[in-house]
């Protein structure tokens, strides 16, 4: 067991991965910009590190500034978190050849399945489904590229090759619109992931977004922990997320372990991931794989039982998990979450959080803090569990009316209206969902 291990990140998955580590017995230490020096990741460390001021560019995406913070400090292995670098080959490569583990994939896994051009080309080749779409959009070849989207069929969605999160991804819906928002979607990219390169795909209209997460151990085990849904999205930003995906019959996820699971053994793949489907009338087409831990893992947590950051941190260092390989069924009950978001950045300065049975708060406030403009407005994720979806949402409802945030607004409110609505309630929509309800939402808030 390794000794000590760097979190290179911030927020509530910093939080999370140190408690995770303080429980296996690892030393932590966390890294900060600046703008951070307060949060709480930073007082639960064993140590602390400042890597730069509040840019991301200039702290959380400087690989050097991460790789000498972990040496410097005498650290083992080094855990990306989710976001920033955590899906960056030349990262993972360069902590190699410091002497540092890096919790996830290998470099060639991540250069496969991390880059979502990569991603879809290794789908095909092991047969799953793939959404119509373009390799690597070329600068130098608009032409091309209109050609290719014009071949597709408007709308398209512009996507970042390296990223996830909504971010450099914009929908286009004629040929008119397509040369700016490739500009906007390269710019976006390069700003949050440090790769500017983007690809077209076919945009499906009103699908279900649902994802399987996965473990695996770095020699073929493969355990599969179920799906979740992720449908409700604002702006390509989940908002709410639940396991099992009430569109997904046991046939189904059937066939979407069956073209996972041989995919990730034979890659040798290690740690966490997530393999994530478009379904549309009954049909499901592989959409990217996230070669991290997911911002929604407690769902599935809740469901399976399992800690998902233990076993990605026993399978990237020590290549084994202390879980057997299963295919999902092992789940039980019904959990849910919904993000919390800041709407503006300000101090809190009361924090209330609810309890009670089958109840979780991930997130790195309290009292006193302050929730900084540099980055994600996530700063919190309400997660609950039952034994059916009906008393999930009951209990979901009970705990956002328990939760208070006070001295900065936040969006408890909208995910109760949400959760509460007779469509979401009903179990049968798809991604354009919030956007056809947003109008009646702002209009009751």
């Amino acid at each position: 067991m390794i000794k000590r291990l760097l979190v290179a990140n911030r927020g509530e998955i910093a939080v999370r991965i140190i408690r995770s580590c303080r429980e296996m017995g690892i030393e932590t230490v966390a890294v900060y910009s600046t703008a951070d020096s307060g949060s709480l990741h930073v007082r639960l460390a064993d140590q602390a590190v400042c890597i730069g001021p509040p840019p991301s560019a200039k702290s959380y995406l400087s690989a050097e500034n991460l790789i000498m913070a972990a040496l410097h400090t005498g650290c083992e292995a080094l855990h990306p978190g989710a976001g920033f670098l955590s899906e960056n080959a030349a990262f993972a490569r360069l902590c190699g050849s410091g002497g540092l583990v890096f919790i996830g994939p290998s470099p060639e896994n991540l250069e496969l399945l991390g880059n979502k051009v990569q991603a879809r080309a290794t789908a095909r080749k092991y047969g799953l489904p793939v959404t119509p779409g373009t390799d690597a959009v070329e600068t130098e070849n608009p032409r091309r590229t209109a050609e290719n989207a014009e071949k597709l069929g408007f709308p398209v969605i512009i996507k970042a090759a390296a990223g996830g999160g909504g971010k450099g991804m914009r929908i286009v819906k004629n040929a008119g619109e397509l040369e700016e928002n490739i500009a906007i979607a390269r710019c976006e990219a390069e700003a949050h992931f440090a790769d500017g390169t983007v690809f077209i795909e076919k945009y499906l209209e009103n699908p279900r977004h649902v994802e399987l997460q996965i473990l695996s151990d770095g020699s073929g085990n493969v355990a599969v922990l179920g799906e979740r849904d992720c449908t409700v999205q604002k702006n390509h930003q989940k908002l709410i997320e639940e396991s099992p995906a009430p569109a997904v019959d046991p046939s189904m996820r059937k066939a979407m372990a069956a073209g996972a699971v041989p995919l990730f053994r034979e890659l040798k793949y290690r740690g966490a991931g997530t393999i994530e489907f478009l379904v549309e009338d009954g049909s499901f087409y592989f959409m990217e794989v996230n070669a991290r831990v997911q911002v929604e893992h407690p769902v599935s947590e809740f469901v399976s039982g399992v800690d998902i950051i233990r076993e990605q941190i026993l399978a990237c260092t020590e290549g084994r998990m202390s879980i057997a390989p299963r295919d999902g069924t092992e789940n039980s009950g019904w959990a849910i979450e919904c993000r919390i978001n800041a709407l503006a950045p300000g101090r809190v300065n009361r924090l209330e959080i609810p309890g009670g049975p089958g109840v979780r708060f991930d997130s790195s406030l309290y009292p006193g803090c302050t929730v900084s403009p540099h980055y994600d407005s996530m700063v919190g994720k309400l997660i609950v569990h039952d034994t059916n979806r009906e008393k999930a949402l009951a209990r979901m409802n009970r705990a956002l009316g328990e939760l208070v945030i006070d001295g900065i607004a936040v969006n408890t409110n909208r995910q109760r209206w949400i959760i509460n609505h007779p469509i979401f309630r009903s179990g049968s929509f798809g991604t354009s969902y919030y956007s056809e309800i947003e109008k009646e939402v702002e209009s009751v808030l």
